[in-house]
């Protein structure tokens, strides 16, 4: 199980009051998001605090243009005489259902986060519910995209167009370059001087983000295929070694354990090249709706949820 410190507790727990004052809202649940959930944190990662709010002053829910929809702040800290970075992302409880309510990766691994800084809404309940009920179709895409997206703008060599537009390269021809585009492939001149060829900073953090995201949808995709639609653990360790072995060979989830294992030692930043491979990268773009979708969560249970969370916030 992963662990906070009780001084770096301390700090969020002053910045979430300080973001309170500043925004003027309540936030009812606080947990931790990335790496320290999942078990990837090396002593020098940045804590990333995913927030629930209710608006301070309910009669923002009815005014013209609504309450603010999303809250991102940025604190530095000292933790034991050291700098410590303070990412918050969060959501107002309107939002959050909604996102809730279309199974969307990052709010569902919210509420199942084993770090916990704030509950004044206990969201195991919801959890549980949602890990039940989730849409799988809605969820694979979810990861799909943050595998396919990360690869394409951290591990693959690219071109930039005039828009800062991103396309992959597939091959380097004689007088140009094929490049990967969202309906294919397509040649560019060498000499088109609307492109830059930019190298990419193939790190262990960013292979480590492609290769949980991409396994994470082929697994679910894989056990739906079977007929249960098993929810990856959220702990990446745990999910290597309960679960991915039912639908990976040895050398896939031993790459999976180097990469967590370099993180972990304070490695992320390392240039390692492409660990996690174009075609792994990128899941299936279309699967077979007949087997993978379903209803998803209960929006009468949802919105019971945002009654509680708005109750908590008194």
């Amino acid at each position: 199980m992963p662990a906070v410190s009780a001084v770096v507790c301390d700090a969020i727990e002053e910045a979430l009051s300080d973001l309170e004052s500043e925004f003027d809202v309540r936030v009812v649940l606080a947990a931790a998001r990335g790496s320290h959930a999942w078990g990837a944190a090396s002593p020098d990662s940045d804590y990333d605090v995913g927030v629930v709010f209710v608006e301070a002053d309910c009669r923002r829910y009815a005014h013209l243009g609504g309450p603010r929809e999303a809250v991102v702040e940025h604190v530095t800290v000292t933790v034991d005489g050291r700098p410590a970075d303070l990412e918050f992302q969060g959501w107002d409880v309107t939002r959050f259902a909604g996102l809730l309510a279309a199974s969307n990766q990052g709010a569902i691994d919210l509420l199942r986060s084993p770090i916990r800084y704030r509950t004044a809404y206990d969201p195991a309940p919801l959890a549980a519910e949602l890990e039940r009920t989730f849409d799988p179709m809605d969820l694979y895409h979810d990861w799909r995209a943050i595998a396919s997206n990360t690869y394409r703008t951290y591990l693959s060599d690219h071109l930039v167009g005039p828009d800062d537009e991103v396309f992959p390269i597939r091959d380097r021809l004689a007088d140009g370059y094929l490049v990967e585009t969202d309906e294919g492939t397509t040649t560019i001149a060498a000499d088109d001087e609307r492109f830059t060829e930019t190298g990419t900073r193939q790190t262990v953090k960013r292979n480590l983000t492609v290769f949980r995201a991409a396994a994470s949808a082929r697994y679910l995709k894989r056990t739906g295929e079977r007929g249960d639609h098993e929810l990856p653990a959220l702990e990446f360790e745990s999910f290597l070694e309960e679960q991915a072995p039912a639908v990976f060979d040895d050398d896939r989830i031993e790459c999976g354990h180097r990469l967590l294992e370099r993180k972990r030692r304070g490695d992320g930043d390392a240039v390692i090249g492409d660990r996690v491979g174009r075609e792994f990268a990128h899941p299936p773009r279309r699967i077979d709706p007949a087997v993978h979708a379903r209803d998803g969560p209960d929006r009468s249970r949802l919105n019971d949820a945002v009654d509680a969370m708005l109750a908590a916030s008194r």
